[in-house]
């Protein structure tokens, strides 16, 4: 046990070490040629201002002449970052350049860390909008609850690039692929299955809609928030409709009280609540149903143990960590999904594209071997972020979404193309020591 615990400890110090010997994790490099200064006069003065021309003469010009169509904002206020809370957003800047890493490295995307000094809903909505026209996609990152909410709704309204909530629709379309999966080594199908969501934030809210999308009886989902399960006598909060929505359809038989309550006889938990361990106990897995499917995806400490979990009767355990079996994390959705929307143009990101993608990580996780221990690929496998680039692609054209759409060749192609530019240039940079080699940890 104390191994355990030595080992899930580790990544913070060499976390700290390895992020002052680098000071930060991306930088801006060129990707035109420079043969000599001539070059400057088409990259510049006076040869660009022919493509601005061209782009002042018609807007979709800029997919061709610039890397807008590439280029995503990862924009966060800093009030909810991972586990940490309200810690600002120079603090939450680190998370942000990492969400940039990730965004480039398994998607071949360019994204750029926003982390902003304003805090109103509106504040917030008139920043992006204010600098969108350099952006092809928004990413809306770690921003506290119910505000969160009204940011991406307003902005979904008032832009036509695809805005994305990350804590919200990714780690719900991750974790969805992760019950997808559960439900075939289980053989259970979706509409007999009963969850409980341990939270009622932002995340775990948008798990709801997804299993509700996906044919789970709403009915069988009960949620708890810090108050208990909520019910219909649940007090009715006015800036989370979200929150009030599940109050009055979720949990069919009235449930009342606490997560001892809720448990009883549930075949899922999916807690997304405060970062443990020992916020569950292993005797509220004991409650649960023959071979239960556990969730503990808080960040960066899951709410329980995975051999805690394991030891108390669960067949399937997962976290966000990667470190532990069955990784549930966002990063195996938002890059292959920015892909797939930027690559055809797409004006929104749906709910629908969300299951589609999760259909699309638990398909491959199948081919690859569902186990108890690997419910999910792992980040590592490119061909899990080309399948969600292609899914998300391919259902943006069937809702008429897409603005440039193309056949799923094309978008695979695409996707293959720029994951494998993106590894070849980390790796070339790291051996030509441009990326210095780490010191000894």
């Amino acid at each position: 046990m104390d191994s355990k615990l030595d080992n899930a400890s580790k990544p913070y110090e060499i976390s700290k070490k390895l992020h002052e010997f680098y000071r930060g994790k991306i930088e801006v490099t060129p990707r035109c040629v420079i043969r000599d200064l001539n070059d400057f006069s088409y990259w510049y003065t006076p040869g660009v201002a022919q493509p601005c021309m061209e782009i002042h003469a018609d807007p979709r010009n800029a997919r061709k002449y610039t890397n807008r169509s590439n280029m995503v904002a990862v924009v966060s206020d800093g009030t909810r970052v991972l586990g940490l809370g309200n810690i600002g957003p120079l603090a939450g800047l680190p998370v942000m350049e990492g969400k940039a890493l990730i965004f480039k490295y398994l998607g071949g995307v360019d994204a750029f860390p926003l982390v902003i000094n304003v805090h109103s809903v509106r504040e917030i909505v008139d920043f992006v909008k204010a600098v969108s026209p350099s952006f092809g996609g928004i990413n809306l990152e770690d921003i506290e609850t119910p505000k969160c909410f009204h940011v991406l709704d307003a902005l979904r309204d008032e832009l036509d690039i695809p805005v994305w909530h990350d804590d919200r629709q990714g780690t719900a379309t991750i974790i969805l692929a992760g019950v997808f999966s559960s439900l075939k080594l289980k053989n259970l199908k979706i509409e007999d299955a009963k969850f409980v969501l341990f939270g009622a934030g932002a995340s775990n809210l948008a798990v709801a809609d997804l299993l509700e999308v996906s044919g789970a009886d709403p009915g069988n989902i009960v949620l708890l928030d810090k108050s208990g399960i909520l019910n219909k006598n649940s007090i009715q909060d006015p800036d989370n409709p979200f929150k009030n929505k599940w109050s009055q359809i979720s949990n069919k038989t009235q449930l009342s009280g606490g997560l001892d309550d809720a448990l009883k006889g549930a075949n899922f938990l999916i807690a997304l609540s405060t970062p443990g361990p020992d916020i569950i106990k292993s005797h509220q897995i004991a409650l649960m149903d023959k071979d239960p499917a556990v969730f503990a995806c808080a960040n960066p400490v899951p709410e329980i143990w995975p051999w805690v979990a394991k030891e108390a009767g669960a067949f399937i355990t997962a976290t966000g960590r990667s470190d532990f079996e069955n990784q549930l994390n966002n990063s195996m959705v938002f890059p292959g999904m920015f892909r797939g929307a930027l690559d055809c143009g797409a004006r929104k990101i749906t709910d629908d594209m969300c299951v589609t993608a999760a259909q699309a990580i638990s398909g491959r996780a199948e081919e690859l071997g569902l186990d108890p221990g690997h419910i999910v690929p792992t980040m590592e496998d490119d061909e899990t972020h080309v399948r969600v680039a292609v899914a998300a692609a391919k259902h943006a054209m069937e809702l008429g979404l897409a603005e440039f759409p193309n056949s799923l060749e094309y978008f695979e192609e695409s996707a293959r193309a720029h994951i494998s530019h993106a590894k070849k240039t980390v790796k070339t940079l790291m051996q030509q020591e441009i990326i210095r080699k780490p010191p000894e940890i």
